[in-house]
């Protein structure tokens, strides 16, 4: 029997058309553009509007990612939502954009990795094609952001930003796809990354929204220092047992947290910058949305063939690397 990889087939994506720039954030808390370049690199952020869920996105991203593949939403087998931030507890989000584009055939469930969220969906969703019983899985994968953020605290609200991307995977018997997966959680990370209340342990309650408990906290020092190392190192190890170097690799795709993590990251790796996809001047750090957006923003330039790594780390922490090779040439219209 022929080995079954799962391939990526197209691409869609969605960004909010309201933008917050760093000159109105000024406005809001005490920061300026200066401060927020220096050490984020973010010019703007994307905004959903009051009253939207990720869904909103996630439904705009697939409805997208069916026209361009002229595929059947009702040929959709599994689909998976990669987020931080459902719309609601429950139902999963995954199930309401299954809903929303006329995917009545498709089983779904969320998953929750934080930034490292489409990692974890994306290896998930390709188990499923290499089972041999699946044939179309879509993944989708984004967060809204700024409605866990915090815009009292100027060290975390210039950050965040709201997205979402989809895919769909296929199979092939091609040596193309998802050739290796990487992914770790170390739990650690708890005290230095997490939102505080909302789950089971601490329920919505007045003290805890009086106490702002419902937004990102964040502890910046401590998440470098993890970032830059864990994604790296992850990175490396998904480049050493498929004997990669940087040479080989047509793109590094690392997750879009801080500016200064992705060059610290790509220096360790002694990876080109002009080989990093970086958007995350444009769109912040949209969380499980950052890699999906970036592979949709590039898919004109993408050719089938390129070896591409992808590399992300969140709360947790959990962190990881990806060894996809891309499965077509350009833009599907």
């Amino acid at each position: 029997m022929e080995k079954i990889n799962a391939v990526i087939t197209g691409i869609g994506g969605y960004v909010p058309e309201d933008i917050l720039t760093n000159e109105e954030l000024s406005k809001i808390v005490d920061t300026n553009e200066e401060w927020i370049l220096t050490r984020v690199g973010i010019k703007e952020r994307h905004v959903l509007g009051k009253g939207l869920g990720t869904s909103y996105m996630g439904t705009r991203a697939v409805r997208q990612l069916l026209e361009k593949t002229k595929t059947d939403p009702m040929d959709i087998e599994v689909i998976l939502c990669a987020t931080t931030t459902p719309d609601y507890p429950f139902p999963t989000t995954a199930s309401i954009i299954a809903h929303n584009t006329g995917m009545k055939n498709a089983c779904t469930f969320d998953v929750q990795g934080a930034c490292a969220g489409f990692l974890y969906a994306l290896e998930t969703g390709a188990n499923y094609i290499r089972s041999g019983r699946y044939k179309k899985v879509v993944v989708v994968s984004g967060d809204k952001m700024t409605s866990i953020t915090n815009y009292e605290d100027r060290s975390t609200c210039p950050l965040f930003g709201d997205a979402c991307g989809a895919v769909l995977l296929e199979p092939t018997t091609e040596e193309i796809g998802l050739l290796d997966t990487f992914l770790r959680t170390d739990g650690i990370g708890f005290p230095n990354l997490h939102m505080a209340a909302g789950g089971s342990a601490n329920p919505a309650s007045h003290e805890t929204v009086e106490n702002r408990q419902h937004f990102v906290y964040q502890e910046g020092r401590v998440v470098f220092k993890y970032a830059v190392s864990y994604m790296a190192d992850a990175a490396a190890t998904i480049m050493g047992r498929n004997n990669l170097t940087k040479d080989d690799v047509a793109w590094f795709i690392p997750h879009q947290a801080n500016w200064r993590i992705i060059d610290a990251v790509a220096r360790r790796l002694d990876v080109p910058m002009e080989k990093v996809i970086v958007n995350i001047e444009r769109y912040g750090n949209t969380s499980a949305g950052t890699i999906p957006i970036c592979l949709w923003e590039w898919e004109k330039n993408l050719k089938k063939g390129d070896n591409l790594i992808l590399a992300a780390f969140g709360a947790g922490f959990t962190w990881g690397a990806l060894y996809l090779k891309w499965g077509y040439d350009g833009e599907k219209a």
